[in-house]
């Protein structure tokens, strides 16, 4: 009986969910499976994967192949690797102990890439965040400076109305004092 190891459908319409499966080949895709060795979920960021490492590597040993997209994940999750290393250790390569070494450095080692990364996206994110502040703050010091602007020009023209109404009854009753005088 051939077997893969592949992914099973969940979810709903354009939110998809995956079952890493150990499956029959003649088995539809989400149908009837061996066992249930993880879970993928592609629409997180970064993709969610859950695993049973020790079940992957068992059926890998076992003979399954897995597929494409399954061979990436078991990739990055270091089955596949794993598996490497276990053979060359029964063909005498090296010892189980080297093999061990080696694993727990790569292990290592991408944990330490993951989080650079994740450390890059962050300071980038925030350096963004900065820019969209100043930004912001600018945009606001500009509309107040308009205000004040605004309000010290009604306020100009307020006062120069004010001092015209003033002018105004003042003129008008030295005009009107002025023809009184004329007519005495």
């Amino acid at each position: 009986m051939a077997v893969k190891i592949r992914l099973s459908r969940k979810g709903r319409k354009k939110q998809p969910f995956y079952h890493i499966v150990v499956a029959d080949v003649r088995a539809p895709r989400d149908g009837k499976y061996i066992e249930k060795i993880g879970t993928y979920n592609p629409i997180t960021s970064p993709a969610t994967v859950e695993l049973n490492f020790d079940k992957a590597l068992d059926w890998l040993q076992k003979g399954a192949v897995p597929t494409d997209t399954c061979r990436v994940i078991l990739s990055k999750k270091g089955v596949l690797l794993k598996k490497h290393l276990l053979e060359g250790v029964k063909k005498g390569a090296f010892d189980e102990a080297e093999a061990e070494r080696r694993f727990n450095a790569w292990v290592k080692e991408t944990e330490a890439k993951a989080a650079a990364k994740k450390d890059a996206e962050n300071k980038a994110e925030n350096a963004a965040a900065k820019a969209r502040l100043e930004a912001e703050k600018k945009i606001n010091e500009d509309r107040k400076a308009k205000m004040l602007q605004k309000q010290a020009e009604l306020a100009a023209a307020a006062a120069a109305a004010a001092q015209e109404e003033a002018s105004e009854p003042a003129a008008e009753e030295s005009q009107e004092a002025a023809p009184e005088a004329s007519a005495e």
